[in-house]
């Protein structure tokens, strides 16, 4: 049977329909614009987004687009399959306009270039993407080959990015435009890995489609955005937090990998010693009072927060937290985002919070006085208030509340404990073997001959599971200082910060680098790690 497409091309090949008599009945069937595409051109970042490959089999011409629709040109006003592949393709509201169908043969071959194809195509770089994905057929490189049985190549590679980050528990994933080649790192274990990077020509388009996925505009590339994504990976649903920054060769995108799963580590789980555990466990359930959690971006301090949510987490108790931006959703708890711009600052919203007459409140930062004058104030009627500071120890988070405006006797009358904490990669246990530490070694962390004798040193010889790192994973570190009545008494006196420290290793603090050594003799991390991160502890 022939088919009405048939009929018509029959006829202009037999000359007894012009092409321009042909598109101009379509377009009063259709009801679509004609548009001539005569000297058009049409920005690499739309063709980007609809592979040449496609757009030939079709009969397409993306033309233009915004944050929300795409533009095409079509030869044929009832080819649904093409233009529903197009919104499959991109995620957009696809617009259609009728050309000539010689006209957008000769359009699509001038606006793609005669080597248009092989910015499609496989490359040894793009091919690495899929290199630790095994059994995908087809592959990544294929699909970017713009073959046949591929619709979606820019969706498929950015899912595997997406899916090689979950696979080796990334903490983010960097898109960053350089001079001459576009580079994708993850941050595995805290440390950033370059692993295969996609052609510099596919970076238009990758950017694009991470922008639309994330719901900001494509079309504004001066000022930094950010958005989110929820995707689904393995059957996880994963929400990614993006932010895009204008850079000197294209927008650098970094998404943060937000993994439900974090938010329900126990208190058992993040590191602490059984000491330091029940005594932690201990002062959060206290009745009222502040505590502080302190260390540099990336150190933890908002998971152990919503650890200590998650463990007081009860139908007796009502928990309100004020956050910037709310990472997590946390079952029965009241999260509130900060949102600057209509005045919903950290202070305006704990004001609000503490009319709703919680137990719990957790404010995810103290930036500035009014912040921690609230806070603090909170803590004196009646209320447990949770927070986190960037500061290097537990005794600095004191001066830098004094150094805030802070009066020194609410200081010393409302902390209850700091939590100062970093995080080490921990030992492969796959690869793990035991060795014998060099005397410097030894010497470096003060670890006795006799105190060695009795210790299990381990250290990841690297292997598979590990990606040849030797480590898996992370283990926190912590340094625990409990505010006694000594204490309250050099925090009234305006004390300095090596005089509250002194004081408190008196009184049975173990500073960060102590506690590193004891993951370290257990077997659980190694020399080098806890001395990187503890550079500044060394007494």
């Amino acid at each position: 049977m022939t088919s009405d497409d048939d009929v018509i091309q029959i006829a202009i090949d037999r000359g007894l329909a012009s092409t321009g008599k042909v598109t101009e009945f379509l377009a009063a069937e259709s009801g679509l614009p004609r548009i001539r595409l005569h000297n058009l051109r049409v920005e690499p970042e739309t063709l980007g987004l609809v592979p040449r490959a496609f757009a030939v089999r079709h009969g397409l011409l993306p033309l233009s687009h915004d944050s929300r629709r795409l533009q095409v040109a079509v030869g044929d006003p009832f080819n649904t399959d093409g233009i529903d592949g197009v919104h499959y393709l991109t995620g957009l509201d696809v617009v259609t306009t009728l050309a000539a169908a010689d006209e957008l043969r000769s359009a699509i071959d001038r606006v793609y270039g005669p080597d248009a194809s092989s910015a499609l195509e496989p490359s040894a770089d793009v091919s690495l993407l899929t290199a630790n994905f095994d059994g995908e057929e087809p592959g990544i490189a294929d699909e970017l080959a713009g073959g046949e049985e591929s619709d979606a190549p820019i969706i498929a590679l950015v899912q595997t990015i997406i899916e090689k980050a979950v696979v080796r528990a990334a903490s983010d994933i960097h898109f960053e435009p350089l001079e001459t080649r576009f580079r994708v790192r993850y941050r595995i274990d805290g440390i950033l890995v370059e692993d295969g990077n996609p052609p510099k020509r596919l970076q238009a388009a990758i950017i694009s489609r991470l922008k639309i996925m994330a719901n900001i505009s494509i079309a504004e590339k001066r000022v930094p955005q950010d958005g989110r994504i929820r995707v689904t990976v393995a059957g996880r649903s994963l929400d990614l937090r993006v932010s895009s920054l204008p850079t000197a060769h294209g927008e650098s995108i970094v998404m943060r990998v937000l993994d439900q799963a974090g938010v329900k580590t126990g208190l058992s789980e993040l590191g602490f010693s059984n000491e330091d555990r029940r005594l932690f466990e201990q002062l959060i359930k206290l009745p009222d009072g502040l505590l502080l959690v302190t260390g540099p971006t990336g150190s933890g301090k908002t998971t152990t927060l919503y650890s200590c949510l998650h463990h007081l987490n009860q139908t007796d108790r009502k928990i309100i937290t004020v956050e910037d931006p709310v990472e997590y959703q946390l079952a029965g708890i009241n999260q509130v985002p900060v949102r600057p711009e209509i005045g919903m600052t950290f202070a305006a919203a704990l004001r609000a919070m503490l009319r709703q007459a919680p137990n719990v409140v957790m404010v995810g930062e103290i930036r500035d006085r009014e912040t921690a004058e609230i806070a603090i104030n909170a803590s004196l009627t009646g209320h447990m208030v949770f927070s986190t500071l960037h500061t290097n120890d537990a005794p600095g988070a004191v001066i830098r509340l004094i150094d805030m405006g802070v009066k020194p006797f609410l200081v010393s009358t409302s902390l209850r404990a700091v939590l100062a904490q970093r995080l080490v990669r921990r030992n492969c246990p796959a690869c793990s073997r035991r060795y014998q530490p060099q005397p410097q070694e030894l010497q470096l962390l003060k670890i006795a001959p006799e105190a060695a004798a009795l210790a299990t040193f381990m250290k990841g010889g690297g292997c598979a599971d590990c990606h040849g790192t030797g480590y898996h994973g992370r283990i926190g570190i912590f340094e625990l200082l409990v505010v006694d009545d000594e204490l309250r008494l050099l925090i009234h006196a305006q004390a300095g910060a090596a005089q509250i420290r002194e004081k408190a290793v008196a009184l049975g603090l173990h500073t960060l680098r102590e506690d590193g050594i004891r993951k370290i003799t257990a077997g659980l991390t190694t020399i080098e790690e806890v001395v990187s991160i503890t550079v500044d502890d060394r007494d």
